[in-house]
C-alpha cells in the first residue's frame, strides 16, 4: 500500500482533535459513547464441524489442549464490514462528519436488510464508531441473526458504569454478543461543513474546490480530516484491536462510516492513495472477507438466501449446523 505524506495541518489537528480537546477523550456526552479505552473481550473460538459431529451449537469451544499456535494457525475467521444505513442528514443532503444523527427509516430498512444477509454468518464481537447511526445499523442487522444472540454495549467508562451494566447470568452472557465502541471508526470529521448543505456548499466555495475536500486523499476541509488523516486513525485501531480478534478466531462485525471503511478497506486489499478515493460504499450493504492464514480474502457482499456463493467451506458448515438445529 503507497503511503502519503501527511498533510501540514495534521500534527495541529491531531493535537486537537484527536487529543486532549477531542469530545470523544473528554467525556462530552453523546448518545452512547463510550470514552475508554476497553480490555479485550475473550470470545470463544469457532470450531469446525465434520459431517459427523453431533449438532448442539453452532460454535463450540476448542479443546483445552489445543495451543495457542496450532490455534492461529488453522484459524479461520469471518470479518464483516457495514456501512451504516441512510441517516436523517444524507437525507437532507448536508455535511454530517463526526455529528450524532439517527437513521431515517429507509436507513432502519437498510440495516435489516443488512441483517438478513447475514443471518448466516458467525458474529462473535461487534466493533462500532462512537456514533449513533452505526450502533443502530448493527443493533438492528443482528436483531435478524439467526442464532438470536443479543448484542450488549459495553460500558466501562467509570467504575460505576462497569458495575451498573454487569450481567450475572453466566447462561445469559452465553447468548449476548459484546459491542466495542471506539471514536477510531468515527466518520472523518469534516470541520467547518459539518452541517451545511453540500450543493449550497458548492455554490459559495466551486465545485472543484468542494469535491478536493471531499474526494482527495490529503486534502482536508477547513479544520477537518483528510482521508489520510482519518485512516491512520482507524487502520492503527483495526491493527490493535481488531486484528488480533480475527487471529485468535473471533468472527467479526464492524458497523461503521463510509470513510472509516475506505480506510480499512485500502489496509484490507492494500489499495493505493489513488485506488481508494474512488472507492464507493453503499449504505447498508455487508461486504465479507475471510481471514486465513494471516491474510484476508475478499469474498464480497451477501446476496441473501443463497450467500453460498461467497462461503467458505467452514462458513457453509455453520450455515448447515443452523439449518440442522432448526429441524
Amino acid at each position: 500500500m503507497a503511503t502519503s505524506t501527511s498533510h501540514a495541518t495534521f500534527g495541529s489537528l491531531q493535537s486537537s482533535y484527536l487529543n486532549k480537546h477531542s469530545p470523544f477523550h473528554k467525556g462530552t456526552a453523546m448518545i452512547f459513547m463510550t470514552k475508554f479505552e476497553r480490555p479485550t473481550p475473550v470470545i470463544h473460538p469457532v470450531r469446525v464441524f465434520s459431517s459427523a459431529s453431533p449438532v448442539i451449537h453452532p460454535v463450540q469451544l476448542l479443546s483445552n489442549g489445543t495451543s495457542d499456535a496450532t490455534r492461529k494457525k488453522s484459524s479461520e475467521s469471518a470479518l464483516i464490514l457495514i456501512r451504516h444505513g441512510e441517516s436523517s442528514w444524507n437525507e437532507k443532503n448536508l455535511f454530517t462528519g463526526c455529528v450524532d444523527v439517527p437513521l431515517t427509516q429507509k436507513g432502519v430498512d437498510e440495516a435489516v436488510e443488512a441483517g438478513k444477509r447475514i443471518k448466516n454468518i458467525p458474529v462473535d464481537i461487534i466493533f462500532s464508531s462512537h456514533l449513533i447511526r452505526a450502533q443502530m445499523t448493527a443493533m438492528l442487522a443482528m436483531n435478524q441473526h439467526r442464532r438470536k444472540k443479543v448484542p450488549v454495549i459495553e460500558h466501562n467508562e467509570s467504575s460505576r458504569a462497569q458495575e451498573w451494566s454487569e450481567i450475572f447470568s453466566e447462561e445469559t452472557k452465553k447468548q449476548s454478543i459484546p459491542v466495542i465502541t471506539a471514536w477510531q471508526l468515527n466518520e472523518r470529521m469534516y470541520g467547518e461543513l459539518q452541517g451545511l448543505n453540500k450543493q449550497e456548499t458548492a455554490q459559495k466555495f466551486g465545485n472543484e474546490k468542494v469535491h478536493e475536500w471531499r474526494r482527495s486523499y490529503d486534502v482536508p476541509p477547513p479544520n477537518g480530516e483528510s482521508l489520510e488523516m482519518c485512516a491512520k486513525r482507524a487502520v492503527a485501531y483495526f491493527k490493535d484491536q481488531i486484528e488480533p480478534q480475527l487471529m485468535n478466531g473471533k468472527n467479526v462485525l464492524i458497523a461503521a462510516h463510509g470513510n472509516s471503511l475506505r480506510s480499512i478497506i485500502m489496509y484490507l486489499d492494500k489499495l493505493t492513495s489513488e485506488q481508494v478515493i474512488n472507492l464507493e460504499l453503499s449504505t447498508g450493504i455487508p461486504m465479507l472477507y475471510i481471514f486465513k492464514d494471516g491474510g484476508f480474502i475478499r469474498r464480497g457482499s451477501p446476496p441473501g438466501p443463497t450467500e453460498a456463493s461467497v462461503f467458505s467451506k467452514k462458513l457453509a458448515q455453520y450455515r448447515q449446523n443452523l439449518d440442522n438445529m432448526m429441524l
